[in-house]
């Protein structure tokens, strides 16, 4: 697997995925609000890639995800070294919670990000924006996500 980019907080697409979790997460969104917005983003992905990648795929990337993301947040928590059965947010959802609600927003959305490009490598960007459009369509529109 080839590395995301060097500094994926710093992404455009990151930013907009961070300003897209605040808003749905509603206005003056609070770092848990922001938690359980990315945790619902996660359990959309699950659901849409799944099937086509396998869990332990998705928990693969979700792993690599916060593995590359470590270094700049590094209250992330750490990737295990074993493979994961599935998807598991406990300890994103518990360490976004207790951030502010910018740098909770930010870490999602590098993390997000990191995932999206990470899936791209294999399979392409056009394949990987229309296996993840409900995420973000769901994200952009301010409305709560969808599984299409």
């Amino acid at each position: 697997m080839t590395a995301a980019p060097a500094s994926p907080t710093d992404s455009a697409g990151a930013r907009q995925i961070a300003a897209s979790l605040a808003r749905s997460a509603g206005t003056a969104a609070t770092a848990a609000q922001i938690a359980d917005a990315t945790v619902a983003a996660w359990h959309v992905i699950d659901g849409a890639l799944a099937p086509i990648i396998g869990r332990r795929g998705v928990a693969a990337l979700y792993q690599r995800s916060l593995h590359l993301n470590h270094p700049v947040h590094p209250w992330l928590p750490a990737a295990t070294e074993k493979l994961q059965a599935s998807l598991d947010t406990t300890g994103l959802k518990s360490a976004l919670a207790q951030q502010d609600a910018a740098s909770a927003a930010t870490a999602s959305g590098a993390v997000l990000q990191t995932f999206h490009d990470l899936l791209a490598t294999p399979v392409g960007p056009s394949l990987t924006d229309r296996l993840l459009r409900s995420v973000w369509a769901g994200f952009l529109s301010g409305s709560p996500t969808q599984d299409t």
